[in-house]
C-alpha cells in the first residue's frame, strides 16, 4: 500500500508534509479481513458507535459516563475546539491532565475535529513539555486546571492554553457551546491522528506519528484476537493515557467492544487493588511491577472479577507469572510493545501462555529474529527483535528514522531468542547486556534469578565499567520489610541457580527502584558508571535518565 495514497483533510498539513519519505517506511501489512479499512476513515468516529445507553467510563466517586453522554460531551469540545478557539483540521492540540473521562473527552474531540492529539503526562516538567511543543510545532493545549503550572512555565511561543476543570467563565468546560451533533471531519485513513512521543531527558525526543486506521489497528489485532474484551467488561489500569500502553488499554480496547473503563487518577499497587474489589474490574492493565507489590501487599482484597490481566512494560519474570497464577488462577498475558507501534505485537493468551516467554506474533504481524545486518539468526540464537504489521515507526521529521526501521521491518532494540516452535523469548534491551570478561550475560536473567529469593520484592542489574573485565555485574534490590540485608547470603543464593560468570558483583540494597509512570524499570538512572559504594548499604542516589532507543510497552 502506499503511504500517502488518500486526499488528506488537513487543513494544517505540517505533521504530513514532515512524516518520512515513503522509502524509509517499514513494510506495512494488512492482511486480516478487519484490517482492510476503508480510505476515509474518522477514528473516534468509529469508537464512539457504541449503545447510547452503555456505560463508556467510571470513576471511583461513583460517576458514569454513558457512550451517549460522551458522544454528545465530546460533540460540544469539538465545537468549541473549531469555534471558539479556532482549531483546524492537522493542527496539533497538546492533552494534559490526570487520567479522568475529561481527559479521555478532549482526545475523542481532537480526533474528531481532524486535529492531531499530543498526549503528554501530568509529571513531565516545563523543559520536556517546552521539547515536545518545538518538535511538534503546538499552538492549543487543553489542561487540566490542577496541571497548568508547568505548562504555563514551559514558555511556549504562541500557545494558548485553555483549562478544564476549574471555575473561570473561560473554563473549556463552563463555554456556551451547542448542543447539536459535531459531524466528524472525513478524514482520511492514513491522516495522522495522533503524535506520540518516546521519553527523552538528554537528548531530543522522537515524536511517533500515528494514523487514524492505526489506532483501529491495534484494537483490530491484539485487542481483538489476543485479548478478547466483551461488551460486559470493566477495564481499569495503571498507565496513563501519555503512554499509549494506557491510552489502548483504558480507551481504546474497551470502546472499540463497546465495554467501560475506570478510569483512576490514582493507579498505584495500593489503589488498584481495592477498586478491583470494589467496582469488579474484570480487565486489567499494569506493568509486571504492579502485579509483584500488588502479591506482596498486606490485606484480602477479593480479585474474582478478574478475567483478563495484561504485563508489559518490562519483562514479566516466570516466579511472578507462577506467583500470580497460584494466588488468582489466572494467567498473565504477557506481551510486549513500543510507543513507534503504539501497542502490542508479541504476546499469548489462555492455554498457549508458556512463562517465561513472551509468546508468539499477534495475528497481523509478522517477527523475526534478526542479525546486525538484517539477516535472519537461526532458532535459539539471539538476536534483534524485528517486526512489521498494520502499523510502523514514523518518526516525525527525524533522521533517526533510518535506524529503527531497517529492510522494511521495525527494529525494537530488543534482544530475543526465538524457540524452534516459533515462540519468542526476552533476553535484554540490545543495549542493556552486560559484556564480563568476555561473556555476554543478560541483565533480565540475573533479575529473575534474584527475585526467586523469597525476600527479594524488586531487582535490577546493571554493568559497571571495569578495567580487567571490562564490566561486571551489579545487582540492586529491595528486600521484604524486615529481611536481613546478607549480600553475601543473597550472592551464594545466586550462584546456586545461574552459572558463576553471571553472579554480581556487588549487590546494592535499596528502598525502592527507580520507575516511569507504568512501572517500567529505568536502568539508566541506576549508577553504574564508577559506582564504587559497599554493597552491603543503602544507595539513595538517582540520577537523572539518559535517552534510551525506544519506548517499551
Amino acid at each position: 500500500m502506499n503511504p500517502r495514497s488518500t486526499a488528506t483533510a488537513h487543513v494544517d498539513t505540517f505533521a504530513r508534509d514532515r512524516l518520512p519519505p515513503p522509502d524509509q517506511w517499514p513494510d506495512l501489512r494488512f492482511d486480516l479481513p478487519e484490517l482492510r479499512y476503508p480510505d476515509r476513515l474518522n477514528a473516534a468516529a468509529e469508537l464512539l458507535e457504541g449503545g447510547a445507553g452503555r456505560p463508556v467510563f467510571r470513576t471511583p466517586s461513583g460517576d458514569v459516563w454513558s457512550y451517549g453522554e460522551l458522544r454528545a460531551r465530546v460533540d460540544r469540545l469539538a465545537h468549541l475546539l473549531t469555534r471558539d478557539l479556532g482549531v483546524v483540521p492537522g493542527n496539533r492540540v497538546l492533552l494534559r491532565g490526570p487520567t479522568t473521562p475529561w481527559l479521555a473527552a478532549c482526545w475523542l474531540a481532537v480526533l474528531k475535529a481532524g486535529a492531531i492529539a499530543v498526549t503528554v503526562l501530568a509529571q513531565q516538567r516545563p523543559s520536556e513539555l517546552s521539547r515536545m511543543c518545538e518538535i511538534a510545532r503546538v499552538r492549543h493545549a487543553l489542561c487540566d486546571i490542577r496541571c497548568v503550572d508547568d505548562l504555563a512555565e514551559a514558555g511556549v511561543p504562541g500557545l494558548r492554553i485553555t483549562t478544564y476543570g476549574g471555575d473561570g467563565p473561560d473554563d473549556l468546560l463552563r463555554r456556551p457551546a451547542p448542543s447539536t451533533p459535531y459531524p466528524a471531519v472525513d478524514t482520511a485513513a492514513d491522516d495522522v491522528a495522533l503524535i506520540a512521543f518516546t521519553s527523552g531527558t538528554t537528548g531530543r525526543p522522537k515524536g511517533c506519528a500515528h494514523l487514524h486506521r492505526d489506532v483501529l489497528a491495534i484494537a483490530d489485532t491484539f485487542s481483538r484476537h489476543v485479548l478478547r474484551p466483551r461488551a460486559d467488561d470493566l477495564f481499569a489500569g495503571s498507565p496513563p493515557l501519555g503512554f499509549t500502553f494506557g491510552l489502548g488499554g483504558l480507551v481504546i480496547f474497551p470502546m472499540r467492544a463497546g465495554a467501560c473503563s475506570l478510569l483512576l487518577e490514582r493507579a498505584g499497587p495500593r489503589e488498584l487493588l481495592p477498586a478491583i474489589a470494589e467496582h469488579r474490574v474484570s480487565v486489567l492493565f499494569t506493568a509486571p511491577t504492579a502485579y509483584r507489590a500488588m502479591l506482596a501487599a498486606p490485606g484480602t482484597y477479593d480479585l474474582s472479577s478478574l478475567r483478563r490481566c495484561v504485563s508489559a512494560g518490562e519483562n514479566l519474570p516466570a516466579a511472578t507469572w507462577r506467583a500470580w497464577y497460584e494466588r488468582t488462577g489466572l494467567r498473565l498475558i504477557n506481551g510486549i510493545g513500543a510507543t513507534e507501534l503504539l501497542h502490542i505485537f508479541v504476546s499469548a493468551a489462555d492455554e498457549q501462555i508458556r512463562p517465561g516467554t513472551t509468546g508468539v506474533p499477534v495475528p497481523g504481524w509478522q517477527a523475526e529474529v534478526q542479525d546486525a545486518h538484517g539477516r535472519p539468526v537461526p532458532d535459539g540464537e539471539p538476536g534483534l527483535l524485528a517486526v512489521r504489521g498494520p502499523v510502523g515507526c514514523r518518526y516525525l521529521d527525524d533522521p533517526r528514522q533510518r535506524e529503527y526501521v531497517r529492510g522494511g521491518w521495525n527494529i525494537t532494540g530488543d534482544l530475543y531468542v526465538r524457540d524452534p516452535d516459533g515462540w519468542f523469548r526476552y533476553v535484554a534491551r540490545a543495549d542493556d547486556m552486560i559484556v564480563s570478561a568476555g561473556y555476554n550475560i543478560a541483565g533480565p536473567e540475573v533479575e529473575e534469578a534474584l527475585l526467586r529469593h523469597p525476600d527479594v520484592v524488586e531487582a535490577a542489574v546493571v554493568g559497571r565499567p571495569d578495567a580487567r573485565r571490562g564490566q561486571v555485574v551489579v545487582a540492586f534490590a529491595v528486600l521484604k520489610e524486615g529481611a536481613e540485608r546478607d549480600a553475601e547470603a543473597l550472592r551464594a543464593f545466586v550462584r546456586a541457580e545461574l552459572a558463576p560468570y553471571k553472579c554480581p558483583r556487588e549487590i546494592v540494597f535499596r528502598t525502592a527502584l527507580p520507575r516511569t509512570a507504568t512501572g517500567k524499570l529505568q536502568r539508566f538512572r541506576l549508577p553504574g558508571d564508577g559506582y564504587a559504594e559497599s554493597s552491603a548499604r543503602e544507595d539513595a542516589g538517582s540520577p537523572t535518565g539518559r535517552e534510551t532507543g525506544g519506548d517499551r510497552q
